[in-house]
């Protein structure tokens, strides 16, 4: 949830952000006679959460971050914590109390770490909440999330679109400077190794950005290219060697 700092229009340009807007916005502008869940996957790293985080900020959703050990109960229980309302004793009576709110309100919901609910074989709750709302759902997960969800077919059938966060750009390491290191300026021959060197991860571009910016600090630089960075490492995500002691 913390791959950038806060959203407010600062992450807006972002091209992930963007994805994940565009994705709520046309289940909530569909034709009714079209399904209203959408999915949005990526790999760790890549800026899901905290597009997700300003899509539900820019859309009023409701929103909830799954957990690896939460039973149907715990996910309907978040949900309606989300929604400010006292959860009723079963579960068919929580589900409906949802999908009400929903209704009532106008507003999308948000499932993000969807993964976890596929593993423990609870998707079907989200469906249930949709067929007795139809409000706009979306469902965000890793990059498998779809081929886990093609074991619910009333699920799978049920999603207007699949969108997939796409690796971190240039564009986006450009404007991520201005956040992470707004005193010093990076050279386009830097910022490129940088993208490459974080693998598509949003995550690992603002820890490199982070890292140019606090080794310029030091050094007294106001620009940075990579002959002056010279054989300084950059993060690539990869745990360092095991080290021998004799």
């Amino acid at each position: 949830m913390n791959d950038v700092r806060p959203f407010n229009n600062t992450i807006a340009p972002l091209h992930n952000v963007q994805l994940c807007m565009q994705a709520v916005s046309d289940a909530i502008e569909r034709d009714p006679m079209l399904p209203g869940m959408v999915c949005f996957t990526g790999p760790s790293g890549f800026g899901k959460t905290i597009s997700a985080t300003y899509t539900a900020n820019k859309y009023d959703a409701f929103y909830i971050e799954c957990k690896s050990t939460w039973t149907k109960k715990a996910v309907l229980t978040a949900i309606l914590r989300e929604m400010s309302v006292p959860p009723l004793g079963t579960l068919p009576e929580m589900t409906e109390q949802i999908a009400e709110q929903l209704v009532i309100t106008d507003k999308p919901l948000i499932v993000d770490e969807m993964d976890h609910l596929a593993d423990k074989k609870s998707v079907e709750i989200i469906r249930d909440i949709y067929d007795a709302s139809q409000a706009p759902i979306l469902l965000i997960g890793e990059e498998r999330l779809p081929q886990k969800l093609r074991k619910w077919e009333r699920v799978h059938g049920r999603i207007m679109s699949w969108v997939q966060a796409q690796p971190a750009s240039y564009q986006d390491a450009e404007y991520l400077a201005k956040i992470y290191s707004p005193d010093t300026k990076l050279a386009e021959n830097l910022l490129t190794k940088l993208v490459d060197m974080s693998q598509g991860s949003i995550r690992r571009v603002c820890v490199n950005l982070n890292r140019i910016n606090n080794v310029a600090k030091v050094e007294g630089w106001d620009r940075v290219d990579m002959k002056l960075w010279g054989n300084r490492e950059l993060f690539k995500g990869e745990p360092q060697k095991r080290r021998i002691f004799k």
